[in-house]
């Protein structure tokens, strides 16, 4: 074995320049890769973790008859004493944060512009704010007894051309049907870097979001954090007994899985596509060799040498040319991701509902993928050089020895 390794050694050498190409094109392949797995894989992750942070949190409690997308006032929709219920979840070991909010649908005019925006009642004090605290712009966070201020994110500002201090006017739907309107302050310009949330929701004290709603002492949901995102099932299920919905981070971003079902279904087909294209430069690269050396096999055919022997030669250098490949493939891929891994990659507002994309990707590579990927390339480059294999122990000794005369 290491006798063949050492002539395939040489014979790679041989024309060293293509040699060095091929095993490029199979470093490049590979390199292409790893940034593709490492883009879906951070892309995937930072929408989960954005909008378990911003949106669903680790559980939420809601009533049983509430849904979402109607954004229902109705008192009977609405959790009833939510301060006391809160206090019931965070009893549990678990729990970090249980903390109630009231979403509403507004309209917010400026002049003669309108927007239709959420608005989101919050207790400013809760450690789940955290987020939208650390992403103020410029002004200060509202306080729970602010009855006519709010925060709003730079997106809509930029959009309505608003800064701090400015007046806005919301609309709002009461729980009885009726419509409520009031002058609001701009208290602050925030960011979450998610374009499609920092332009559609605006944050108001939940004491004010409830009176301007007229759903006092109620609340859409509890918003829960826990210790560990694994322990969601285990509270979930201890919180069952009550008369209210349990939904888990799994159970809030169904839409996240299949997108992400479908997009590793996308990439497969990338990663096949950058493979064929890979494979057809290791087998053209031996398939030169093969003719190249049409009378050295016929030579070695005639002393003695078995097909299957010589086509192991021939594997052999498809191995050599496998791992180099795949070490400079590691390098030059390990240096892209490390790049994106910092700066990522500008990406704006997708423009999709339902999942909170940051307005830049940061690759994202896991172990997994790494050894994965390096395996299908070395695997995929050893299949490329079958038939240049093959075509070379087929060959006749004495029309080898005679065709290379001619």
């Amino acid at each position: 074995m290491f006798q063949a390794f050492k002539l395939a050694y040489r014979n790679v050498g041989r024309n060293k320049t293509r040699s060095l190409l091929s095993a490029l094109a199979v470093g490049v392949g590979m390199a292409l890769l790893l940034l593709m797995a490492s883009v879906l894989e951070g892309e995937m992750q930072g929408a989960l973790q954005n909008t378990i942070r911003l949106q669903s949190g680790h559980l939420q409690v809601r009533p049983a008859s509430y849904e979402e997308n109607k954004i229902s006032l109705k008192w009977e929709d609405l959790i009833e004493n939510p301060d006391q219920v809160a206090a019931q979840v965070k009893s549990l070991p678990q729990v970090t944060v249980a903390t109630p909010r009231l979403v509403a649908s507004s309209i917010l005019t400026v002049g003669d512009e309108s927007k239709g925006v959420q608005i989101l009642g919050i207790d400013p004090e809760s450690a789940a704010n955290q987020p939208f605290r650390e992403g103020m712009l410029s002004g200060e966070f509202i306080k729970a007894d602010d009855r006519e201020g709010i925060l709003i994110g730079n997106v809509l500002a930029d959009k309505l051309g608003l800064k701090v201090n400015d007046k806005v006017n919301l609309l709002v739907t009461t729980s009885n049907g009726d419509v409520n309107e009031q002058l609001f302050t701009v208290r602050g310009i925030f960011t979450t870097r998610t374009p499609g949330y920092d332009e559609n929701t605006i944050f108001m004290p939940l004491a004010k979001a409830q009176a301007i709603t007229a759903t006092e002492n109620h609340a859409s949901t509890l918003f829960v954090t826990l210790q560990d995102l694994n322990q969601a099932d285990a509270v979930a299920q201890a919180l069952k007994g009550s008369n209210y919905k349990i939904l888990t981070w799994r159970d809030q971003n169904v839409f996240i899985t299949q997108f992400e079902d479908y997009a590793n279904a996308f990439f497969i087909i990338l990663y096949l596509i950058v493979l064929g294209i890979t494979a057809t430069v290791v087998t053209n690269t031996l398939v030169m060799a093969v003719f190249e050396r049409t009378r050295e096999i016929g030579i070695l055919s005639a002393i003695g040498m078995k097909g299957r022997s010589i086509m192991a030669q021939f594997l052999a250098e498809a191995a050599l040319l496998a791992t180099g490949g795949v070490i400079g493939g590691l390098l030059i891929g390990g240096a892209a991701v490390a790049y994106f891994t910092v700066y990522g990659i500008y990406i704006g507002d997708y423009g999709l509902t339902g999942v909170l994309f940051e307005d830049h990707i940061y690759a994202h590579l896991t172990l997994q993928n790494t050894v994965t990927l390096a395996v299908l390339t070395y695997i995929i480059t050893l299949i490329a050089s079958l038939y240049p294999a093959r075509l070379a122990a087929r060959l006749e000794p004495v029309e080898a020895l005679h065709g290379l005369g001619d």
